[in-house]
């Protein structure tokens, strides 16, 4: 790999045609840039200049090398400028779409710790109903990233993180299913079956399953919101069908236990994270990531 230093070099020889004329607007001695450009010559075994008598011009070689020096440059200020933005010296702003389950659940810790290294970047957090709105959000730019479940494929967004979640049982500790390794729906009826509304990406799921073995779905509470879900479980001893990912925080807090379901063992959700395809700025780039190691470790 090239010195950065020898890279602005030759640009700036192949601009000038002159070593003098460069080592002028470098600010260097033109011994020293004339001394690395031969010694890359000898490396390469071939001169990347044409020594005329008032100029130097490229040799063949020397076009194939400049395209890359070239390239290589704008690379490298790129990555400065993203190296500026990650050491806090621009203030930033971002901007993360996700479904209200999610909002006070895994995401609260990521974003806290986020927010303790990089206290000059503003957060934007949007609560969606659905994941078409979020894709429509992330690919319109209206949001740099998207968090969610089972998103549809889209030319416009690329997947940075997928974890996937079975549907099971979700209950209190003390419920009396609560010890079981797993249960059947049949065992889930007798209580009070909190369930995910029609507009959820849970329900479908939840009504082919109990269609499967003849059960009538009757649920006590229906609703679109995760977190009443959760809530109503506690407080009316009843039963949700959620995955872990919905339940993290409440299971390792020991507010709520997770029982698979036999009829939902093929049944998962994928918890998906999303960014555009063209990229995002460094700073996204860096809660992306927390976010990514997050889905990783609650899959794992």
């Amino acid at each position: 790999m090239l010195h950065s230093r020898l890279l602005n070099y030759i640009d700036e020889v192949a601009r000038t045609g002159s070593i003098r004329k460069a080592a002028d607007r470098l600010n260097v001695a033109a011994s020293a840039i004339s001394r690395q450009i031969l010694a890359l010559e000898t490396q390469l075994g071939t001169p990347i200049f044409q020594r005329l008598p008032k100029k130097l011009i490229l040799t063949a070689a020397g076009e194939v090398l400049i395209g890359h020096v070239r390239q290589t440059l704008k690379e490298l200020a790129r990555t400065q400028v993203k190296i500026e933005e990650l050491k806090g010296l621009r203030r930033g702003e971002i901007t993360l779409a996700m479904m209200s389950g999610l909002a006070s659940n895994l995401v609260p810790s990521k974003v806290k710790e986020f927010r303790a290294a990089n206290p000059r970047v503003k957060l934007n957090l949007t609560l969606f109903n659905t994941g078409a709105e979020i894709q429509v959000a992330v690919a319109s730019g209206e949001a740099d990233l998207g968090i969610g479940f089972d998103f549809g494929k889209d030319s416009n967004l690329k997947v940075l993180a997928r974890a996937v979640g079975r549907l099971g049982a979700v209950m209190t500790p003390n419920h009396p299913l609560a010890k079981r390794s797993n249960v059947r729906l049949s065992d889930c009826i007798d209580y009070p079956l909190v369930i995910a509304d029609a507009t959820s990406a849970i329900r479908p799921y939840l009504e082919a399953a109990f269609a499967r073995v003849a059960i009538d779905l009757q649920p006590a509470i229906e609703t679109n919101s995760i977190e009443i879900m959760r809530h109503a479980v506690i407080l009316n001893d009843g039963i949700s069908f959620l995955t872990p990912f919905d339940v993290e925080s409440e299971r390792r807090a020991g507010r709520l236990s997770y029982v698979p379901v036999r009829e939902l063992a093929q049944d998962a959700q994928a918890l998906m994270l999303i960014g555009h395809v063209r990229g995002t700025s460094a700073i996204a780039s860096v809660l992306a990531e927390m976010l990514k190691a997050m889905i990783r470790e609650v899959a794992s």
